[in-house]
């Protein structure tokens, strides 16, 4: 097989993010919410649906430098209004069933070194108009999917000292190869990696775990499972049917952790990036299932105002494991975004649990949720804790441990 060139490439990962990550059916309209960088990748994704015989594709656009610009000028006392249309117009196509896409890849360090107090307060503003939107992705109410294109800040952050043309072009291919795009036939070595993931999700639900041990350097930490907990992975499931793989790239699996029953200590081990600032070398000690305290190297201020988001942000609504073999970890790359970074390692997410993690989840009530174990929040923050030195436990209900991964890697077949 020759080399494909990028162009091929590029087509390659938008026909991937239409049938693959959204799998967009017919008659299907499609909303997308994507920065301005993106705009020829989006034109494509497009096209992909179009031909797909999608009738209708509407697109948020988003600006990272007029988000900068607001935070540099506009007065203190501002920061509590918000573009209430904007998710409002989104609501509106989920609740009718339309796919929906985020596209990723802005400046990690957009706002770094900027006053925190206004960071926080239009944070909070933000989690709480797009809550209504992460329900429908709790519930898995329409098929979506997260992408990322590079932005040259990105690129640069990702490959320092390159130029901007070097460092994007590297991390497209970075990217491309993550998404397995040069294979010979991408759509169906994505299917056979999602199968092989389903088959991880299989054998852990098999063993219904009642709580899995974290050991390693900085970390002790013992998460607790709920009775009803499902383990999943991969392709998803809408309301409606639909198979979708959530995010592309993807190499986990998750479930749901108790909100209960989370204790010791957590070290994160890569860089968290949280809208436009970045927060490293961290740690998080819990009991009873809540955060009781944390200490940051950078961005410490941060993070206590993202727990300090409500009542429950400072609880877990993840917690995914991934192979310290998989190909983004693999690349040894620190991509300080998210979606990457947490497909790298293991990782565990403050806040929302995801209620299609828990039997008939779906289907309950937020309240009936926090009865059987799941949390309820504005907020839902990946951050990384797996590495190489990383060991899983699964505990049993009579309090047998027994091997689930060793030095950051399966121990089962």
């Amino acid at each position: 097989m020759e080399p494909l060139d990028f162009p091929q490439l590029l087509q390659r990962y938008a026909e991937l993010t239409v049938r693959v990550g959204l799998n967009v059916q017919p008659g299907q309209r499609l909303v997308i919410m994507a920065p301005l960088h993106a705009a020829s990748f989006i034109r494509q994704v497009a096209t992909v649906a179009y031909q797909n015989g999608c009738p209708l594709v509407n697109v948020m656009w988003v600006d990272d430098e007029l988000t900068l610009v607001r935070f540099q000028h506009a007065a203190r006392n501002t920061f509590d209004e918000y573009p209430s249309w904007l998710t409002d117009g989104i609501l509106q196509c989920l609740e009718r069933g339309d796919a929906y896409l985020q596209v990723g890849g802005g400046d990690p360090d957009l706002l770094k070194g900027l006053d925190p107090e206004p960071l926080a307060i239009a944070g909070r503003v933000a989690e709480k108009h797009n809550y209504p939107l992460r329900t429908h992705v709790s519930r898995s109410s329409v098929n979506w999917s997260i992408v990322c294109v590079p932005s040259p800040a990105w690129a640069m952050k990702v490959f320092p000292g390159e130029t901007a043309q070097q460092a994007e072009s590297r991390l497209w291919q970075a990217i491309f190869t993550a998404c397995r795009l040069k294979e010979a036939d991408p759509i169906a070595v994505w299917q056979q990696h999602i199968a092989n993931l389903r088959q991880r999700c299989d054998y852990l639900n098999a063993k219904r775990y009642q709580a899995l041990h974290f050991k390693a350097p900085g970390t002790d930490l013992t998460v607790g499972l709920p009775a009803g907990h499902l383990w999943a992975a991969g392709a998803g499931k809408s309301q409606q049917g639909v198979l979708f793989t959530a995010n592309v790239p993807t190499e986990e699996v998750f479930t749901l952790p108790h909100r209960e029953q989370v204790n010791g200590v957590v070290a994160a081990t890569k860089p968290l990036s949280y809208r436009g600032s970045l927060i490293e070398n961290f740690s998080l000690t819990f009991a009873a299932g809540r955060v009781i305290s944390l200490v940051a190297e950078k961005g410490e201020d941060i993070l206590r105002q993202i727990i300090a988001t409500d009542e429950n942000a400072g609880r877990l609504g993840e917690v995914a494991l991934v192979p310290h073999s998989s190909p983004i970890s693999q690349s040894n790359l620190i991509y300080s975004n998210t979606l990457y970074d947490e497909n790298a390692a293991d990782h565990i997410a403050l806040g929302r649990g995801l209620q299609f993690t828990m039997r008939d989840g779906p289907k309950m009530s937020e309240e009936e949720f926090i009865q059987a174990g799941g949390n309820v929040s504005l907020i839902h923050m990946d951050f990384m804790v797996g590495s190489g030195q990383m060991d899983v436990d699964g505990i049993t209900a009579n309090g047998a441990r027994e091997p689930v991964m060793r030095s950051g890697e399966w121990s089962f077949k």
